[in-house]
């Protein structure tokens, strides 16, 4: 069995932190879907009704997908050495399944580098946008997951099975 070596790519050669150059990287579209999910206890469920969870701060939901679009676009704000990007899109979505608050975030851009970064800080933030909003509810929330689900467009493509 071959063991493949893989290097951090942002570190130079003095394991100095640096962004990645992507100079010769070809433009290419770019999708990722990230998912997290949020427990909801059932002190917050009943306040469910007809897709939506309003408390006094307004429409949890709503909020949330907001503030996940705005955090995908301002990722290279939050984590150091993202580049910045033009997104074309980031659509969230937030659907109750059983217990939990699934949030689905797509960003897609054309470039040279993907949208990984700004698919998870979506999806992230819908995700503490929820608790936020919904803590005087209860604090029994919890943020149980957020993942990479998809990537396309670059030198290796990815999805969940």
């Amino acid at each position: 069995m071959t063991t493949q070596t893989k290097d951090f790519t942002h570190l130079d050669e003095n394991n100095q932190a640096t962004i990645v150059d992507i100079e010769s990287k070809k433009i290419t579209t770019r999708i990722a879907v990230a998912q997290s999910r949020v427990f909801l206890p059932q002190d917050v469920l009943v306040n469910f009704v007809n897709g939506e969870i309003v408390s006094k701060k307004g429409a949890v939901f709503q909020s949330a997908i907001i503030a996940g679009i705005m955090a995908a676009k301002k990722t290279p704000d939050l984590i150091p050495l993202c580049h910045t990007l033009l997104l074309e899109n980031c659509k969230i979505t937030i659907n109750v399944e059983n217990d939990e608050a699934v949030i689905n975030c797509t960003v897609k851009t054309t470039g040279k580098t993907g949208v990984e970064m700004e698919a998870l800080t979506g999806a992230s933030i819908a995700a503490l946008t929820i608790y936020d909003m919904c803590k005087a509810l209860s604090h029994d929330m919890i943020i149980r997951e957020t993942k990479l689900m998809s990537k396309s467009g670059g030198k290796n493509d990815f999805e969940r099975k």
